[in-house]
């Protein structure tokens, strides 16, 4: 029998949350955590809403996530987001020894790999799932914002 849940149907969970963020002005960027085909945690940019520059979407899952399993590692763990994390994020998913990170838009000028930042050795990272549309919302965010000013 063959899963329906693999990748894309997690990105298209983790594009869901982009397109809150998006409708809230917020940078559109989501993510969801997963473990055994369930997601445990979903999660979009909150910076503006919280006035918060670590509330991003990575981050808030984390949070969600380790409180769902009871504790500060996400092992078993996969987390689908529409962007390459940043050094920030992946460094938080360093200390959380995820088991894998699955991204969708490559961030040449602000992500991780562009910085050299370490993952935590046993992560795996799989990138560019749903790479267009992932880039896609983030393209139309940027184009709306530059048009109404």
């Amino acid at each position: 029998m063959v899963s329906t849940y693999n990748d894309e149907y997690f990105m298209k969970k983790a594009l869901l949350e982009a397109q809150s963020a998006f409708s809230k002005g917020e940078v559109p960027i989501g993510a969801v955590i997963v473990i055994n085909d369930q997601i445990i945690a979903r999660a979009h940019n909150l910076t503006e809403t919280l006035t918060d520059v670590t509330a991003h979407a990575e981050m808030q899952c984390f949070t969600a996530a380790s409180d769902f399993l009871g504790g500060k590692y996400l092992k078993g763990c996969t987390l689908y987001v529409t962007l390459e994390p940043c050094q920030m994020c992946a460094g938080a998913s360093y200390w959380t020894q995820i088991d894998r990170i699955v991204f969708g838009a490559f961030d040449p000028k602000r992500g991780y790999r562009h910085y050299n930042t370490s993952l935590h050795p046993k992560t795996k990272v799989t990138c560019g799932v749903l790479e267009h549309e992932c880039s896609e919302i983030i393209t139309r965010f940027f184009i709306e914002r530059r048009n109404l000013n």
